[in-house]
């Protein structure tokens, strides 16, 4: 009978001691690894943390740019369509020391000019009592050469012309001073003309108007006498009919500010304007319409809803945001 082998717990326990050290060895090798990871990953968050996004790069700004200019000029295209509407925008820049004026992405996305564009803005249209900005301009151009007296009586009937759009002054300016000669200075000022012509009315364009209101608002000949360029401004903001443009940029941004001049004539509903929003950004807007039945100031609230819509789709503030 043979006998079974004699167990030699020895063995197994140095068998099973090695196994142990070995699963050990594993175990540790693996909590290194993990460790490692997890301070990698946190020193990446911490350098997440400790460098943020970087601002936009001028390319950035450049497409954002084009894409809001597009976006607006698609715009203008489609309530223009029917040519009983002429449109035209000019961003102006902020103002200086304004909120607006210390952002360096907001001072370089809203560069001046670069979302200007318009439509339909180099038809002539009647002006309406639009013109009389081209008369302020003409008195201070002849201002500036002596050839002008501000009196009293001539002040007063400036201030009426501008904030009760009252007629008596200009037509008095052009019987004394004649058509042909402010003709020819709107033309030096490369302005459109003429606009006036006898037994007409009053004709301009919208890029024209615009033109006029950007030399205006940057202090530019005819309007470099800072003491009549200031009051010309003051008399705009006070001008009584403010259905148009100053109630549209009023919906869009409230404490948003307008200096402009109104003109309406049978069925023709003008506004030409200097818009200003509370951070200190300033564009330039004018709109000229007839037709649709037009009469009296009925027009005023379809120039406010161009105005409300094209200060949206500009100045929303997540366009600068998105940038920074």
């Amino acid at each position: 009978m043979r006998h079974a082998k004699p167990f030699h717990l020895r063995k197994i326990m140095i068998k099973y001691r090695i196994v142990v050290m070995a699963v050990a060895i594993v175990v540790l090798g693996l909590t290194g690894i993990f460790s490692v990871q997890a301070r990698q990953k946190n020193a990446a968050q911490a350098t997440v943390q400790q460098q943020p996004d970087k601002p936009a790069t001028s390319r950035q700004i450049t497409v954002q740019q084009r894409h809001v200019k597009k976006q607006l000029h698609t715009y203008f295209k489609k309530i223009t369509a029917d040519k009983t509407t002429s449109v035209s925008f000019y961003n102006l820049g902020a103002k200086a020391g304004s909120p607006a004026a210390k952002s360096d992405i907001a001072t370089k996305f809203y560069q001046r000019g670069k979302l200007a564009t318009s439509a339909n803005a180099h038809t002539p249209e009647v002006s309406a009592s639009t013109y009389k900005l081209f008369i302020a301009a003409y008195l201070f151009h002849l201002s500036s050469r002596d050839a002008y007296t501000w009196t009293p009586t001539n002040e007063d009937g400036f201030h009426r012309m501008i904030v009760n759009s009252a007629n008596d002054f200009p037509e008095g300016i052009l019987d004394t001073y004649g058509t042909a000669g402010i003709n020819e200075f709107m033309n030096s000022e490369n302005l459109y003309s003429p606009v006036f012509v006898a037994n007409q009315e009053a004709t301009t364009t919208a890029a024209s108007l615009s033109k006029l209101l950007v030399k205006l608002a940057r202090a530019e000949a005819p309007f470099g006498n800072d003491h009549n360029r200031k009051w010309l401004l003051s008399l705009m903001k006070q001008q009584v009919y403010r259905d148009g443009i100053p109630a549209g940029a009023a919906a869009a941004t409230k404490g948003t500010t307008v200096q402009d001049k109104v003109g309406w004539l049978a069925d023709t509903n003008n506004d030409a304007g200097i818009v200003t929003l509370p951070n200190g950004q300033r564009y330039v807007l004018v709109i000229m319409t007839h037709g649709h039945a037009q009469t009296g100031f009925s027009g005023f609230p379809r120039m406010a809803k161009i105005t409300k819509h094209v200060q949206k789709l500009v100045y929303n503030p997540k366009l600068v945001k998105n940038l920074e």
